[in-house]
């Protein structure tokens, strides 16, 4: 959510900024309204104070015998009553209207964030790796994982409907290892504390991060609870301290968490529909960060660094992607896509994104740190990014090292996760 007190002070600014996004924002009406609850919470101090005083006066009228004038003057405390109350529900439906408008603005880009309109404006910012060459024509990853035996999406489809997909033997046990070898890495180098939290998550949680109230088509609810499953492990490790204070010394906090991720995909008919690359239910290893303002944009350099060497030591070809402001998430000031190459598919598939979402998850989920000079609690900055998401850089391993006879070269690096597997081979016999 953005600072009000910065809207009203800076609404030309607010507006410029917001317009390189697309789309119109009702910055005048949000204007309009802090000004009607500002004026009503100023007649309802005011009131109140009067009917204070005055109730005071009563009660030393009636210890002075004066019952006619206390009686009187009590009758006025009634009617200031009624007007008080009036004045309460006018300022909660207002405060109600100024909050849905505040919560459905996005953030503001920033500075370094190229102008554009859609993804054609992103700028590939780094290339890292050398896409590989073939003597034949290389497989997409679903034709490979028929000839290895290790996806099934006609049972997976009989089983939950479309967009799902069952793995078998080496294909379960690679994406175990991926998810295995990511958290390792991300806890043991890169010093990220493992957490495993709920994979359902309250209203308050999705409200926190941003995916309420803008785009509840995009989430599963569970019917007949105020739950959803959630989309991303941003959710429920974001919201680990919401509605807390934490003091700066243990600043900064880096945590990495290993859910699956539900996602209706709303909106996304016809698109990647063959595969994995999107599907109602994945798997990903999430980084987030709790940062003080002053660091945010070193954070996010070095969070990209971390979820790109996932992809070196895999030795998998990629590109870092800056997003332009017309492609930015809602929630998100800054991003970097990670895009890893896909032989079979000829294109550069969205592996991760690093974003630096400032303080407008912590006003969201009100998290706060106070500092270490003392003084009033300040909104830190949040931070988060794929390391990475499991689905996608297995059809990148498939893609990228398989062989002619469709066998698959597993990268060393996950040779102990792989049980020693070095291969995987095409079966003959399939379940």
């Amino acid at each position: 959510m953005l600072d009000l007190k910065v809207i009203r002070e800076k609404p030309s600014f607010v507006l410029d900024r917001l317009k390189t996004r697309g789309g119109n924002y009702p910055i005048d009406e949000i204007i309009s309204l802090d000004d009607q609850r500002r004026k009503l919470l100023q007649e309802t101090e005011n009131l109140r104070h009067l009917r204070k005083a005055q109730s005071e006066e009563i009660g030393r009228l009636k210890r002075e015998g004066k019952e006619r004038e206390a009686q009187s003057l009590a009758e006025e405390v009634k009617r200031l009553g009624d007007r008080l109350k009036t004045l309460e529900e006018n300022l909660r439906g207002v405060e109600e209207e100024l909050l849905k408008n505040l919560s459905l603005l996005p953030n503001i880009p920033h500075e370094s964030v190229p102008i554009g309109q859609s993804d054609q404006d992103n700028v590939v910012v780094k290339k890292w790796g050398e896409p590989p060459s073939f003597s034949f024509e290389p497989r997409p990853h679903w034709e490979l994982g028929e000839i290895l035996g290790i996806f099934d999406f006609d049972r997976a489809t009989k089983i939950a409907g479309s967009r799902f997909t069952i793995y078998y033997r080496e294909g379960a046990l690679l994406e175990r290892a991926l998810i295995n070898f990511m958290l390792d890495l991300h806890v043991r180098k890169h010093k990220y504390l493992e957490v495993l939290p709920p994979f359902i998550v309250n209203e308050a949680s999705m409200y926190g991060t941003g995916q309420l109230p803008k785009f509840k088509e995009e989430l599963f609810k569970i019917e007949d609870w105020k739950y959803y499953l959630i989309p991303t492990a941003e959710v429920p490790v974001t919201n680990i301290h919401r509605d807390e204070i934490l003091p700066e010394e243990v600043l900064p906090l880096y945590y990495t968490a290993y859910t699956p991720c539900f996602r209706a995909e709303a909106g996304a008919h016809g698109k990647d529909i063959k595969g994995i690359i999107r599907q109602h239910q994945f798997n990903k290893v999430e980084l987030v960060k709790f940062v003080v303002p002053e660091t945010s944009y070193e954070e996010l350099e070095s969070l990209l660094l971390d979820a790109e060497e996932v992809l070196q030591l895999l030795g998998l070809p990629y590109r870092v992607v800056l997003l332009c402001s017309g492609d930015l998430g809602f929630a998100s000031a800054k991003t970097y896509d990670i895009e890893v190459w896909s032989p079979g598919q000829n294109r550069y598939v969205e592996v991760s994104s690093c974003s630096n979402f400032e303080d407008f998850q912590a006003r969201r989920a009100n998290i706060r740190y106070r500092p270490k000079g003392g003084g009033k609690p300040r909104f830190l900055h949040t931070l988060n990014g794929s390391g990475l998401a499991i689905g996608r850089t297995l059809m990148a391993i498939l893609e990228n090292f398989q062989q002619d006879d469709g066998s698959v070269k597993v990268p060393e690096v996950l040779e102990p996760y792989m049980c020693g597997i070095k291969k995987i081979e095409p079966k003959r016999d399939k379940i």
